[in-house]
This record gives C-alpha cells, structure tokens and sequence, in this order.
C-alpha cells in the first residue's frame, strides 16, 4: 500500500513524534509497504494516512477524510492529546472521530477514551533498540534525566530533589534534552551554576544519548503527561530502572504494581526514592526484576507485528 504519515515534528527533529514517524515508516517499508513522512499532507493520494497528533494534524486529517472518505485513517494520539487537548480542543474531537482506527502507545491510555472510541483503539508500544549495558561511572552513583526542557515534562523535579538527599548521597545528574524556550535554558543554566551535582548536555546526538542512558544507575522521568515515554522504551531495552512520576502513561508503561513512582510534583519524595535506590540493593534489584519483566513490551518484532496487524484489520 501507498502510506502517508503526518507528524508535526519537523524533519530532523529530535521530538519523540518524529522518532515515532521514523521508526514506523521503516517498519513498514519493511512489511513491503511504500511510506512517505510529512508535517503536513501534500494532498497527493495515499491509501492510507497516518497521523500523529489529533490536535496539531486535525488539518491533514479533515483534508485526507474529504479527500478519501472511504480510505483508511489511523490516528496516533499522544500525551498532549490524550490528557489534554481531546477534552476540550473541537479540532482534536473531530480527528477522532474522523479516524478509521485510533492508536495509544501504553495500555492505560484506553481509559482516557470513551467506550465508542475504544472500540477502535489499538496499543501498539514503542520500540528501541537492545543496548549493551555499559560500565557505571565509580565516581558517584550516576541518574539520567532524559526528555527535551518543556512544562509538560516538569524538568526540574529531579534537580529540585538534590537539595533533599543526605549530604553523604554520592547522586549525581546528568540531563539530556533540548531547551523548547529560551526561559528553559535559562533556568537550566541556573540550575547548572548553582547546584554543583547537576550537568545539564542540552540536545545530543540520539547515540550518544543511549550511550550516557547505558551507563547510569537509574533514569528518571518527572513528566505532568505522557503518551507512553520513548525515553522509558529506552530505559527498558537498555536494562536502567525508571523512578518515574505516578501518572497514567507512565503507569501505562511500568505496570500499575511498580516500585519505583512517585507523587506527581513533589520532589521531597522524589528524593526519597533516590536515596532508596541509592543505598537499598533488595530494592534497586526490584526495580530492575520488575523493568526487565516489561522489556518484552518494547521490541522491535512486537511494534512491527502491531503494525501489521493493524493494517491487515484496515485490509
């Protein structure tokens, strides 16, 4: 089949939905399917139209389903969408209801649906690849937070929690993610100037990125939203424990029993579970059993089969 997938992530962007559009437009071309990426529909004829982002596509989905009534449209939601926008913006309510079939990338995302829009929701996880795990650093005992410098992502829980730990926590940070404002780099800089435990990377190659994920201790990940972390998908193909947020799309893609959350915002607790894995080997290999008992989750064959049998439900 001729496909098209819509994402508002430029080309060439680090944004987890054009790694998302990436990744499935060579999945697919290797189901045999021919693929093409764009922000935003050409208006050239498809059989099918993919589109990430019910609310930024709405355009190219409204055009595709004018265009092509009777042609398959399958909408990809995300965080924003999800806990946000598909409650109160009219544009993204129409993209559902425009879509053939619709997709959340961690199970709990289901919920947040109402039962007619179920119905024609599939999970499909996001994959990443295996990594080999690599020596931690011996110096201090090392936690990555990895995730662009936005308000949905909360990125300064974790740097917030340093100032609780004990003055013995040998808790290191090291964070990788572009600034989205220039407010956000200011205030990483800040961080960075006085908190002497904190190393701010900015943006990195996805490599080098995997590379630092590879070596830590822990990673972890503070977002107010999430559609399902690619970032976490990483953490679990690369065998790092996640201390992660108590929210949906994280328990979504932790499992609603797993050890290592905590409350929202508060950066007391936060620190409180990293001073745990810290110094509490029972509870670190916990959190490692429980992360490596979800790796299944997010291989590369089982993204590709959701696909396909995403499209042989569209056939």
């Amino acid at each position: 089949m001729k496909i098209v997938i819509v994402t508002p992530a430029a080309s060439g962007s680090r944004h987890g939905n054009r790694h998302t559009a990436a990744r499935w437009a060579a999945l697919l071309r290797e189901l045999g399917h021919r693929v093409r990426v764009q922000m935003a529909w050409d208006g050239i004829a498809a059989d099918v139209m993919i589109a990430l982002h019910a609310r930024r596509s709405h355009d190219s989905v409204a055009r595709f389903a004018r265009a092509h009534p009777a042609r398959p449209l399958v909408l990809v939601l995300t965080g924003t969408d999800l806990y946000r926008d598909i409650r109160a913006d009219p544009g993204a309510q129409e993209s559902m209801h425009l879509a053939t079939r619709m997709v959340v990338l961690q199970e709990a995302g289901l919920k947040e649906l109402a039962p007619v829009l179920r119905a024609k929701t599939r999970v499909i996880y996001q994959s990443a690849p295996w990594i080999a795990p690599r020596s931690a650093l011996k110096s201090c005992f090392e936690v990555v937070v990895s995730g662009h410098l936005r308000e949905e992502k909360d990125p300064f829980r974790a740097v917030a929690a340093l100032a609780h730990l004990p003055s013995q926590s040998r808790i290191r940070l090291t964070h990788i993610g572009g600034a989205m404002t220039p407010e956000m780099a200011r205030a990483a800089r800040g961080w960075a100037g006085r908190e002497p435990r904190y190393r701010w990377l900015g943006e990195l190659p996805h490599r080098r990125a995997l590379g630092l994920l590879a070596r830590a201790r822990l990673m972890v990940i503070s977002s107010r939203m999430e559609g399902g972390a690619n970032v976490i998908s990483e953490a679990l193909a690369a065998g790092v424990p996640v201390i992660a947020s108590r929210i949906s799309g994280n328990i979504g893609m932790l499992g609603p029993r797993y050890a290592g959350y905590y409350p929202l915002g508060d950066e007391r607790a936060l620190a409180r579970r990293l001073w745990r894995a810290e110094n509490d080997p029972v509870y670190c290999r916990e959190l490692v059993a429980q992360c490596r008992r979800r790796r299944a989750l997010v291989s590369r064959q089982r993204e590709r089969n959701g696909l396909k049998r995403l499209l042989a439900e569209l056939a």
